[in-house]
């Protein structure tokens, strides 16, 4: 076999297992160790994936800061607003998490719909600006930055006194094997409880997320109540999702 098609395999194991582990690669192309090792450690430096003991995970993605994101995407991002928009009616608490994708939705709530709406974005909370028929709810904390939201124990507190009808959850990957995840140990803690105390909870995610890995583990996929694509994601992109048996939502 040659080395492109080795390192080609090696990619592919990685997309469909979310993992390649050099030991099973060796034994099933016949193989050394060494050799897979050796390609893992070459594709590693040209930023095809990232080493760890024993073989190889996918890349992270990069977590360009809340500014820089605004513009990434944001006609895919739109296209979801409109979708999760569908699945609001009024007299709900909804839960918005921060993130571009989930503004997008806080944007589409018209004026005169009445809910209740939950964030610990401020950001997504200044959305709501001149709604009027919208009553807020912001929680507390301690900000952190990169997504614009609250973290740690006063915004735990709080979000255990709520049980919203709808909770818009916002990741930085998702991956039928390592789930929903993002960069940040305690946001991940904070999106845990929020579905925890929610009636139902939706992941719109943009094409470029899925089949990532992020370093922090929010919850398997299948736990939540659905998943927000867009209807232009190549159907091969999200056979790795149907598989976990979560409902995918197109539009």
């Amino acid at each position: 076999m040659l080395t492109t098609q080795r390192r080609q395999h090696i990619l592919d194991v990685l997309k469909r297992d979310g993992r390649a582990i050099a030991g099973d690669l060796a034994r099933e192309l016949g193989l050394s160790e060494d050799t897979i090792r050796r390609d893992m450690r070459d594709m590693a430096a040209a930023g095809l994936l990232r080493r760890v003991h024993g073989g190889a995970l996918p890349i992270t993605p990069e977590l360009p800061d809340f500014s820089s994101r605004r513009s990434v995407a944001s006609s895919e991002k739109a296209k979801l607003g409109a979708l999760a928009l569908s699945l609001i009616k009024p007299g709900q608490t909804i839960f918005f998490d921060g993130g571009t994708t989930t503004a997008e939705i806080a944007r589409r709530i018209p004026r005169d719909m009445a809910i209740t709406v939950a964030t610990h974005s401020p950001t997504i909370a200044a959305e709501f600006e001149h709604h009027d028929k919208v009553e807020v709810i912001l929680i507390g904390g301690r900000l952190y930055r990169h997504s614009m939201v609250s973290v740690g124990v006063e915004a735990a507190l709080t979000i255990d006194r709520l049980r919203p009808d709808i909770f818009f959850l916002g990741v930085t990957a998702i991956h039928p094997v390592h789930g929903l995840t993002t960069g940040d140990y305690e946001e991940a803690a904070i999106k845990r409880r929020i579905m925890e105390r929610s009636r139902e909870t939706f992941v719109p995610v943009t094409d470029d997320k899925i089949g990532a890995v992020s370093p922090c583990l929010i919850a398997p996929v299948e736990t939540v109540t659905g998943v927000l694509v867009d209807a232009a994601t190549p159907v091969e992109r999200l056979d790795g999702l149907k598989e976990t048996g979560v409902r995918l939502i197109s539009g």
